[in-house]
């Protein structure tokens, strides 16, 4: 009966209270890393809200995803849906440099985030959703331009 509850309770929460339990799930250096992680993300713009996706991964959005964190056994893994991009003068992306459209920071014990850098990293990638979204959007046609002659 408590499963069925706590089950139920869990389906309940919101991403944000999700990705509470998570970081309070991991009382190690990596829940303190993903914290920190998620308030600079969030720091960065007050736009930004948060998602939980693929059973289980913490998302940052905004009109668009702009990064995924995961807790792994050795590392804290912050990947940008669209980092390769994005520009990286403070040389953060430091895994999946190869990939086309992915990058990650992967950050080990003992690794410390350049915050500023990280948010400027986040910036890049709202102006990136924000740029690509225009791009979809569609061209607005002058009434009946769609008939044939």
């Amino acid at each position: 009966m408590r499963m069925e509850y706590e089950l139920r309770h869990e389906g309940e929460m919101n991403p944000s209270e999700r990705i509470d339990q998570l970081i309070a799930g991991l009382p190690d250096w990596r829940g303190q890393t993903l914290a920190s992680i998620r308030k600079s993300i969030l720091a960065a713009d007050r736009e930004i809200f948060e998602e939980w996706k693929w059973m289980g991964s913490p998302v940052w959005s905004r009109d668009g995803i702009i990064a995924v964190g995961n807790a792994h056994k050795d590392k804290v893994k912050v990947t940008f849906s669209h980092g390769a991009r994005l520009p990286d003068p403070d040389g953060l992306f430091n895994a999946g440099l190869g990939g086309n459209t992915w990058r990650a920071i992967d950050l080990f014990e003992g690794d410390k985030i350049n915050e500023r850098a990280l948010k400027t990293l986040v910036r890049a990638a709202i102006d990136y959703n924000l740029a690509k979204s225009k791009r979809k959007a569609p061209a607005h046609k002058p009434r009946g331009s769609s008939r044939k002659q």
